[in-house]
């Protein structure tokens, strides 16, 4: 799609910090990280949404996301990690293409909202550094 940011990221239109790539998923850390290392792993297919990304697509984001979260535990060393997917504006979905949210959590943290959070940007320089991090530390 041509007005997806998603989309665009996945060509090169858009930068992003890259944390994995294969034939069908692009994954990448957020800008307005939950927790440092939130890394969002989305279909390079377009798809809005759960009903509409492909059974295919759908499981080379689940196999990816296996991959990617074994990367952040190994790179960032962190307790646990929140897999969250949101589909439809009516539980704050703000871009539609389908993505994980794959946030990692330290047995510190406070508890996570369900489907809102407050964004705020990141230090580009750290979440550079945790990307390649990450990226490094996937198998």
């Amino acid at each position: 799609m041509d007005d997806c940011i998603f989309c665009k990221i996945i060509k090169g239109e858009i930068p992003s910090f890259k944390v994995y790539e294969d034939e069908k998923v692009f994954a990448f850390e957020d800008i307005n990280p939950i927790s440092p290392g939130h890394t969002l792993v989305i279909p390079k297919n377009h798809a809005e949404n759960i009903w509409d990304i492909s059974e295919e697509d759908l499981l080379a984001v689940q196999r990816a996301s296996k991959k990617i979260a074994q990367g952040i535990k190994e790179a960032l060393g962190v307790d646990g990690i929140a897999c969250m997917q949101l589909n439809g504006r009516a539980v704050n979905q703000e871009v539609m293409h389908y993505h994980l949210h794959l946030v990692p959590r330290r047995a510190d943290q406070p508890a996570l909202p369900i489907t809102r959070w407050s964004l705020k940007p990141g230090n580009m320089d750290e979440i550079k550094e945790r990307a390649e991090k990450i990226s490094a530390a996937i198998k």
